[in-house]
C-alpha cells in the first residue's frame, strides 16, 4: 500500500511539473516606448511585437506596456538599465542621461548593416553593456536627417532671439547659431508651439503628422543634418537571462526588423511631399551656406561628442563617421 502510495504521489507531481515545465520554457518581456503611441514608429513597432509573439509561441513573446503615459519619454533609458522594464524602444538623445555616448549615434554616416561589418555593433554592445547594463538589439530608424522648422522665417542660418525646442541631438548645433533653446518631450511640442511658447524646433523629416505639428509650422530649413536613430534597446541582465534559444530568437528577429530600414528612404520623401501639400514652406540656403551648415553641424557634433567620451568618442567616430 505505502509503495502505490508513493508511486501515486511522484506521478501526480511530475504531471503538476509538466505544465510549469512547458511555461517555463516561454518567457515574456516587458517592453515600452519613449515615443508616443500614435506615431508611426510605434505602429510599426506593434505589428513587429505581433510577429514575434505569433512565432515565439512557447519560446518568446513581448507585452507592450505603453508610451510615455506609461513611462516619461526621458525616464525610459533608466527604466531599461535597472530592469524596470525589459526593452526599451527609443532613440540615443532620449537616454543621455544614462551616458552621453547615447547622443554620438545620431552622428552616424555608416549604415546599420555596415556597422554590424566593421565592428561598430560589438563596439556599441561593448559600451552599452559596460556603461548602461544595456544590449543594444537593433537600430530600425535610420537614412532619415534632422531638420529645423519655424514658424519665422530666416535668410541665413542664425537662430538670435528665436526660441527652439531642443533635445541633446542639436542643442549645441541650435545654441552655435544663437538659439534660445529649452527641451521638452515630444507631448509638449504642439501645445508650446499654439501658444507661441517656441519658435520652432528640430525634428527628423518624417513624424509631424503623428503629432500634429503641421497644423503649427510654417517652415522646414532645409538641407537635413544628421541621421535620426531609433533603436531596440534591453536590459543586460535580463538577456543574459534567456536561454540560448530564447536569445538566438529575439536576436533574429530584431535582425529581421533593422534589414527593412531601406523603407524609410522613400517613406521620407512622401513625407516631405506630405509636408510642401500641408502648406510648410522649404527655407534654403545658398550652396555655400548649405555645405557649411551640414559642417558646422557635424564639426560641432564630434567635438561634443569627444568632450562628453574622451574613451569612447574617438573609437565611435572611426566607425560611424565616413
Amino acid at each position: 500500500m505505502k509503495t502505490r502510495h508513493w508511486l501515486a504521489a511522484i506521478a501526480s507531481s511530475a504531471a503538476a511539473l509538466v505544465p510549469f515545465h512547458a511555461v517555463a520554457q516561454e518567457v515574456t518581456l516587458k517592453l515600452v516606448s519613449a515615443f508616443p503611441e500614435n506615431q508611426y514608429y510605434v505602429k510599426r513597432t506593434i505589428d513587429w511585437i505581433a510577429e514575434v509573439n505569433k512565432d515565439g509561441k512557447g519560446v518568446l513573446q513581448i507585452n507592450f506596456i505603453g508610451g510615455p503615459k506609461a513611462i516619461p519619454t526621458f525616464e525610459v533609458g533608466k527604466a531599461v538599465q535597472t530592469g524596470v522594464v525589459d526593452i526599451g524602444f527609443s532613440t540615443g538623445a532620449f537616454y543621455t542621461n544614462v551616458m552621453p555616448e547615447a547622443d554620438i549615434l545620431k552622428l552616424s554616416e555608416t549604415s546599420a548593416a555596415e556597422q554590424r561589418k566593421n565592428g561598430a555593433y560589438d563596439l556599441i554592445n561593448k559600451i552599452w553593456a559596460e556603461k548602461a547594463n544595456m544590449r543594444y538589439l537593433a537600430k530600425v530608424v535610420e537614412f532619415t536627417p534632422f531638420h529645423l522648422y519655424l514658424n519665422k522665417k530666416i535668410d541665413k542660418p542664425d537662430l538670435t532671439g528665436l526660441k527652439i525646442r531642443i533635445t541633446p541631438v542639436y542643442r549645441e548645433f541650435f545654441q552655435a547659431m544663437n538659439a534660445q533653446v529649452m527641451t521638452t518631450a515630444p507631448g509638449e511640442v504642439y501645445t508650446a508651439l499654439e501658444r507661441g511658447v517656441i519658435d520652432g524646433y528640430g525634428w527628423p523629416i518624417h513624424a509631424l503628422f503623428d503629432l500634429n505639428w503641421q497644423e503649427k509650422t510654417k517652415y522646414r530649413v532645409d538641407p537635413g543634418f544628421y541621421n535620426a536613430e531609433v533603436s531596440l534597446v534591453m536590459n543586460l541582465d535580463k538577456y543574459k537571462s534567456l536561454t540560448p534559444a530564447q536569445r538566438d530568437f529575439l536576436d533574429r528577429k530584431a535582425l529581421a526588423y533593422e534589414n527593412q530600414n531601406d523603407f524609410w528612404k522613400k517613406y521620407n520623401q512622401e513625407e516631405a511631399a506630405r509636408q510642401k501639400q500641408a502648406g510648410i514652406e522649404t527655407i534654403s540656403f545658398d550652396a555655400a551656406t548649405s555645405k557649411a551648415y551640414v559642417e558646422k553641424a557635424k564639426e560641432i557634433g564630434w567635438a561634443n561628442a569627444i568632450k562628453a567620451s574622451p574613451q569612447y568618442g574617438p573609437e565611435l567616430k572611426k566607425v560611424l563617421a565616413r
